[in-house]
């Protein structure tokens, strides 16, 4: 059911309730379903299979899902790597407890190696994740850059799955320029929460895109007993202020990039800062 949004907070330990071995036995069941019907919708096991995960708006469970899809795809044998696309307002890394960088954006920019990116999911020997990284000027012009294609078909050689979890569709333009890099998108929808306009603009926006969209991941469905909430989604926590993004043309973009500057003049920003910051960290440690 669609209808009005309404405030969502947790804690870490509440967060950790909804991930990979700790959730109830009817989000796993769920989860295990996901996992079919992807692999049903996707038949070619001669390639790896390369799904985005996003949502309408804020707080819909699009990290859970990429998470808990990840685990039960790993947990059949399957390479699964999963990246953490959002470098705006990252936390897929925290919840998992891995270190924020190096990661995806300081390998696009050319700053790391794939090797050094790549964090073991602790978990699975067969899962990987590779966190945000550091919050680059320009994530959309970097997520959208010929870098960005080229490790997706590099990474694809190694594993069997790529799940990409990405911000919301409505906000900023993240996911639709992945969306050309995957076989396909999932979109979470929050019962209880999701507007139903918004959601028909996000499906809108797939459609302009030439963007495949999968299905739609239905969040904190009732089972129909009082402990049947899945993995109490409604308890999984604030994902971040999207307003902040400020995402349109002429606007100051997140860590004060102006959205008029080009991806070459970006990056050179990017690289100056973060050499700037590993001269200071060497300056300290001495």
């Amino acid at each position: 059911m669609l209808g009005k949004k309404k405030t969502v907070s947790a804690n870490t330990s509440e967060e950790k309730d909804l991930l990979c071995d700790n959730i109830s036995f009817a989000a796993s069941e769920a989860y295990k379903l996901l996992r079919t019907n992807i692999a049903f919708t996707l038949p070619d096991e001669r390639k790896c299979r390369v799904v985005g995960v996003t949502s309408a708006v804020r707080n819909e469970g699009k990290s859970t899902t990429s998470i808990n899809l990840s685990y039960a795809l790993a947990w059949t044998g399957k390479k699964v790597l999963t990246i953490e696309g959002d470098m705006r307002l990252p936390n897929l890394g925290r919840r998992l407890g891995l270190k924020d960088a190096p990661g995806l954006s300081n390998l696009l920019a050319g700053l790391a190696s794939s090797s050094s990116v790549i964090q073991d999911s602790g978990h699975f020997s067969n899962w990987k994740v590779i966190t945000a990284g550091d919050i680059p000027p320009n994530p959309s012009e970097l997520l959208g850059s010929s870098p960005m294609r080229i490790t997706i078909e590099r990474l694809a050689e190694s594993f069997d799955y790529i799940i990409i979890d990405l911000p919301p569709v409505t906000i900023v333009s993240d996911a639709l320029v992945v969306s050309k890099f995957t076989d396909g998108m999932i979109l979470t929808v929050r019962g209880n929460y999701s507007d139903k306009n918004i959601v028909a603009d996000a499906v809108n926006s797939f459609r302009l895109s030439d963007a495949k969209l999968l299905g739609f991941v239905l969040t904190c469905a009732e089972s129909g007993t009082k402990s049947g909430r899945y993995g109490k989604y409604g308890k999984y926590g604030k994902y971040g202020k999207y307003g902040q993004y400020a995402d349109t043309a002429g606007g100051e973009g997140y860590g004060g990039a102006a959205y008029g500057e080009s991806y070459e003049q970006s990056m050179r920003r990017f690289r100056e800062e973060a050499t700037r910051a590993d001269d200071r960290g060497s300056g300290s440690a001495k």
